[in-house]
């Protein structure tokens, strides 16, 4: 039976995407090859209680959630994270994965709603970005841009164009928390007319960088 390291599951509402709002369990694993300068889950890099695959589904249908996120540190960084991914959707789960986008998810089933993140400059990691991964999205995935500041801003809406995104899956741009100004970026997308979702991590404005939050 697989195993997995487990940082934390904890049930709570969705602060991003878009199921934001809504009840959801998270599945967070342990580990992460990136180090992003925004990250807020430094926690999750190390430590962690290795769990058979077995009993996190059991804690799972124990908690009687039927959306479930899996997310870390970054998840598919353990290889048993398709497997998990299966299993929750065979015990007929909502499941969406949370990724860096560094890591190729052409393994995961698309019955999954796949929220990659495309690094951005101010992230300190694009050139970890795995751009192949953007022609295995579809409409049941999500991309994600954290936008530091307006060169942020400005490469993001460059590579909308170059990668022909508009159209191809949801697109939500977020304002990198403490660094960027909602309003400001709010406003840019706006004067663009930017066809993508701005959105808030509703977490925060909620209990701010509380963990298990």
């Amino acid at each position: 039976m697989a195993r997995l390291r487990i940082s934390e599951i904890f049930y709570s509402l969705q602060g991003e995407s878009r199921t934001a709002g809504l009840s959801t369990l998270f599945i967070r694993l342990t580990g992460c090859p990136l180090r992003c300068s925004y990250c807020d889950t430094e926690y999750a890099f190390s430590g962690g209680e290795w769990m058979e695959l077995a009993a996190v589904l059991d804690q799972v249908e124990r908690s009687a959630a039927r959306r479930i996120c899996v997310t870390g540190g970054e998840p598919l960084a353990q290889t048993a994270c398709i497997e998990l991914l299966d299993s929750l959707l065979e015990q007929g789960c909502e499941v969406s994965l949370e990724t860096s986008g560094a890591l190729d998810i052409s393994a995961v089933d698309p019955r999954v709603s796949r929220v990659v993140d495309l690094k951005t400059p101010g992230s300190g990691e694009e050139t970890r970005n795995r751009y192949a991964n953007l022609d295995q999205l579809t409409a049941n995935d999500q991309l994600k841009f954290v936008i530091c500041d307006r060169a942020d801003y400005d490469w993001s809406r460059s590579m909308l164009e170059r990668y022909g995104l508009i159209g191809r899956c949801e697109l939500l741009f977020s304002p990198a928390f403490g660094r960027q100004d909602p309003a400001q970026l709010a406003e840019w997308i706006l004067a663009d007319r930017l066809d993508v979702r701005f959105q808030l991590q509703l977490h925060k404005q909620l209990w701010g960088e509380e963990a298990g939050r």
